[in-house]
Parts: C-alpha cells; structure tokens; sequence
C-alpha cells in the first residue's frame, strides 16, 4: 500500500467530487443544504489555490486519489478561526489510517497558519467521522459558526489548536 498525501491539483477536481458525492449517497446524508450541491464541489482546486491560509490536501492510494481533507477560512469565522473542510474518503481508502494522515495533516497545516481554533460542521450520517473529530478533542457547539452556506448541517465542533 502506497499512500501519498499532498497538496490538491486542478487536475483532481473530478475526482474529488465524486468521492464527496459517493459519501453523501452512501451514508443517506441530505443531497441539499450541503456540500453536495455546493457548486465550488466540483472546482475545489480553484476555491481554495486563491486563498491565502487555505490548503486542500489529497491522499492517494496507489496512485489514485481516494481523499481530501482541508483549511478553509470561512467567511464569517472569527479572526484566528478556520473551518476544517471537505474530509471524505472513497470506500476503499476507509480503515487503512489514510483519513488519520488526512486529518493530522490538516490539523498541522493549521497550526502552522498560526489559526488557533478549527471549526467543523457535519451531520449524523457520518457518525464515523463525528467520533474521530471527538477523539481530536473538538467540542460540541449549540449554534453554528461563520457562514459557509450548508444550512442542513446540525453538528457544529469546535477545537483550539
């Protein structure tokens, strides 16, 4: 098992959707008021490569990318604050620690941003990754923080960094 992590392409936006989108139909997470008809889903090279303080990583398996996971300073986030954004993996990259260096690596890149809390918005359908975040030691929120236009998210977490 070969696993690359890096920094995202143009060349992976397809790839990255449909892994995003896979996730969405197999766990039964709702398809609106979320990521998954969020247009920038399918150009996610070119919303964050603008944006200073923002990084998308990709894992690949073997070659192929499998994964994201990235920084994001949503807009509507305190200053300091960055939104954990776009953690998905494909089915066949899921227990193999390939989501672990994902998220470890992102949680690094935000440390090294100097950003000294990391939000994160989710769902129920991925209680998976809802355990993982609580093993990180982000805590839960009531409300919702920043403004990232996914209105049927419910989870709301936070961490300092």
């Amino acid at each position: 098992m070969n696993v690359t992590i890096r920094l995202a392409e143009a060349t992976d936006n397809s790839a990255l959707a449909r892994i995003i989108r896979a996730a969405f139909i197999e766990f039964g997470a709702p398809l609106t008021g979320t990521v998954y008809e969020d247009p920038t889903t399918d150009e996610l090279f070119g919303l964050f490569e603008p944006i200073e303080n923002a990084n998308l990583f990709v894992a690949e398996l073997d070659g192929q990318v499998v994964g994201c996971c990235g920084i994001y300073p949503t807009n509507g986030l305190a200053i300091g604050y960055a939104e954990l954004v776009k953690f998905y993996l494909a089915k066949q990259a899921r227990s193999k620690g390939i989501g672990k260096a994902l998220f470890e690596k992102s949680i690094d890149a935000a440390k090294e941003m100097n950003y000294s809390h990391l939000y994160i918005e989710s769902q129920p359908s991925f209680g998976k990754a809802v355990k993982m975040y609580e093993t990180y030691g982000f805590k839960y929120l009531n409300t919702p923080l920043g403004n990232s236009g996914h209105d049927n998210c419910d989870i709301w977490m936070i961490k300092v960094v």
